[in-house]
């Protein structure tokens, strides 16, 4: 397995994640609270909004960083 791979599969998996975190939003900020429960591994909504915003920004950076590095080429195939 090459660099090239090895980020193309982060890439991937950033993007899985991404999807999934985006989709876990709730308009009304609900959020995680909104899925029956879950919102318990949290001391609040309001913090579980908060980490899940804070996930969701960190992977959109690793995506799209990730996104310009294997476009630029930059990699050896």
């Amino acid at each position: 397995m090459n660099i090239s791979t090895f980020v193309q599969l982060i890439w991937l998996l950033s993007a899985i994640s991404l999807i999934i975190l985006v989709l876990l939003h709730s308009p009304k900020g609900d959020g995680i609270g909104g899925i029956g429960g879950q919102a318990q591994l949290f001391t609040s909504a309001k913090s579980a909004e908060t980490t899940l915003n804070r996930i969701t920004w960190a992977l959109t950076i690793i995506f799209m960083g990730l996104t310009v590095i294997l476009s630029a080429g930059w990699l050896a195939p």
